[in-house]
């Protein structure tokens, strides 16, 4: 069949063009769920060194921000209740067109 040579090159790269499609969506799944991993983790730590410095008489926030900067993310807020440190944090998530938001995490940290 003349007519029909050459379809199967048309389907096999229609195929590849999905498989590649598919293979980017899921890179950029595992990127935020990475970059969320990250922000709990950024808080987590966060909200412990500011529990830690209001037991030493340090400022509880700016401690707070430099453990969440140096863990990669950035202090957007920070509450003190008594002796528990209450921290929010948040990491740039990965770009894909029609997603740019960061990606937030919150922690809450003081004596049992």
């Amino acid at each position: 069949m003349r007519g029909e040579r050459g379809s199967a090159s048309l389907f096999a790269v229609s195929c590849l063009a999905v498989l590649l499609l598919l293979g980017a969506a899921l890179g950029v799944a595992a990127a935020m769920v990475r970059a969320h991993r990250v922000a709990q983790s950024a808080a987590d730590l966060a909200a412990l060194s500011a529990a830690t410095a209001i037991g030493g008489g340090r400022d509880p926030c700016a401690a707070g921000a430099d453990t969440a900067v140096a863990n990669g993310a950035r202090l957007t807020s920070c509450v003190i209740a008594g002796r528990e440190a209450t921290v929010r944090v948040s990491v740039s998530g990965p770009r894909w067109p029609g997603q740019e938001s960061d990606l937030v995490a919150e922690a809450r940290a003081g004596p049992a």
